[in-house]
């Protein structure tokens, strides 16, 4: 089941090394394929594992701060609650081997809540055009952001030493 899934989703990483920073993401990308993605394939107000098969990474060499909330060197598994103007990124220090279960028919998540480090509240924005692949990615503009997109929107988590 894992191989197939991946084929339909594959793995992708960003990374990040400049500044004192070493940070690495670790996600499976799904498609659009003419679905609408945010408050149908995935429901608005849930938590989401942000990505497919295994919950999504993120990995910090060094600590830092996301969104001025700091976070400690370490890995992480990334969980999201999309809305429809703002998401909860949710930071979490257990990593299950799959991001959803088998019983729920992949409704539920296997996020454990109590080992939440970190959760906040970033605002969305609407992109000019349709984002095929969930995508995940480090930018930087006059500071850095870890930048997750997929069909029209966008959210930009600030991040900082």
């Amino acid at each position: 089941m894992r191989r197939q899934t991946k084929k339909h989703s594959p793995e992708k990483t960003a990374t990040y090394t400049q500044n004192d920073m070493d940070l690495l993401v670790r996600y499976s990308s799904p498609a659009k394929k003419d679905r609408i993605i945010f408050g149908e394939l995935v429901p608005y107000d849930e938590i989401w594992r942000t990505g497919a098969n295994e919950p999504t990474t993120f990995t910090t060499a060094t600590d830092i701060l996301v969104a001025n909330y700091p976070l400690p060197k370490g890995t992480y598994s990334l969980w999201t609650r999309p809305g429809r103007q703002s998401w909860s990124v949710i930071f979490n220090s257990h990593i299950p081997d799959w991001g959803v279960t088998v019983l729920s028919g992949g409704k539920k998540t296997t996020r454990i809540p109590k080992h939440d480090i970190l959760e906040i509240e970033i605002p969305t924005e609407e992109t000019k055009l349709p984002i095929e692949n969930l995508t995940i990615d480090f930018e930087r503009q006059n500071q850095l952001f870890l930048g997750i997109s997929w069909d029209r929107t966008k959210i930009k988590i600030p991040i900082s030493k």
